[in-house]
């Protein structure tokens, strides 16, 4: 069963927000395979939407992308073991954010 939401949500390292519009300079981002990668992981259990849901934008900023759903996307958990749930985003503009964790070194991307 899809998880929903209506203006925030969460899956392992991504925070998902809705908001009103895009902001300025971002780029579309094409698919590839078919699918948006919207967090990428070094064991290949990315999280993805399918490309014909949603499309996909990015900054210089490798921790922050963007999305905009037309009638609904699935973010999938691209792993058959110990995976999240399938979350449904409903219609609309949203912030997807990688969230980060401090260690002795500094900041740096969680890894999922």
């Amino acid at each position: 069963m899809n998880t929903t939401f209506k203006n925030q949500a969460a899956q392992g390292d991504l925070l998902i927000r809705r908001i009103d519009t895009l902001p300025e300079g971002v780029k579309e981002i094409q698919s590839k395979d078919g699918k948006h990668i919207v967090a990428h992981s070094e064991t290949g259990h990315h999280h993805f939407i399918k490309k014909a849901e949603a499309r996909f934008y990015g900054t210089d900023d490798p921790m922050v992308c963007y999305l905009q759903v037309e009638e609904g996307a699935i973010l999938t958990h691209d792993r058959s073991f110990d995976t999240h749930a399938p979350l449904f985003i409903p219609s609309g503009t949203f912030e997807l954010r990688r969230q980060r964790e401090h260690t002795p070194a500094g900041w740096r991307r969680i890894e999922d």
